[in-house]
């Protein structure tokens, strides 16, 4: 009978994606590095090394290197692309400065599944490749949240079919509705 494996925690994640870049840097991983790219004490990363080799995620042995086994660097892998994913949204779509969108990429990348990441992606290529959207529309967007989300400041931009003005009747709607 085959073992069913518990799902992974983002903190073996983190092990798991700060291990596959080190090892894109170096030949070799050992345990300082790991600890001084996650800015945790070494018996905090043996111990987390013992538990992914019993996953059979990394193949370590004390005093020795650190490997990623098939299984980890998929994950590790996954977990750098699901990260770089975000952080690009976060920064190049919402403008969100470069430390805090990396952060927040960090926390974001464990909780969204493969379908809701997929339609960041889908959304970001369509920004770039539609012609309707594209950076003017990005720029617009970047006005409106400056503008204190204004829809009048869209209806500038547009005329009055455009989804700016389906927006601001909406809020009329809304704030009526309201009162």
């Amino acid at each position: 009978m085959k073992k069913i494996k518990k799902p992974l925690t983002s903190s073996m994640e983190d092990y798991l994606e700060a291990i596959y870049e080190l090892n894109l840097e170096k030949s070799f991983v050992r345990v300082k590095d790991i600890a001084k790219k996650l800015n945790v004490k070494m018996p905090t990363v043996t111990s987390m090394l013992k538990n992914l080799r019993d996953r059979e995620y990394v193949n370590y042995e004390k005093y020795e290197f650190v490997e990623l086994t098939k299984e980890g660097e998929k994950v590790g892998r996954e977990m750098r692309r699901r990260h770089d994913v975000l952080l690009k949204f976060l920064t190049k779509i919402l403008k969100i400065d470069y430390k805090t969108a990396d952060d927040e990429a960090c926390k974001m990348e464990h909780t969204l599944s493969p379908s809701t990441l997929q339609r960041v992606i889908d959304f970001m290529e369509f920004i770039q490749v539609c012609p309707r959207a594209g950076m003017e529309w990005l720029s617009h967007f970047e006005d409106f949240r400056k503008s204190g989300n204004n829809p009048g400041k869209c209806l500038e931009r547009g005329s009055l079919d455009t989804p700016c003005q389906v927006i601001r009747d909406r809020v009329e709607i809304l704030t009526k509705a309201d009162n």
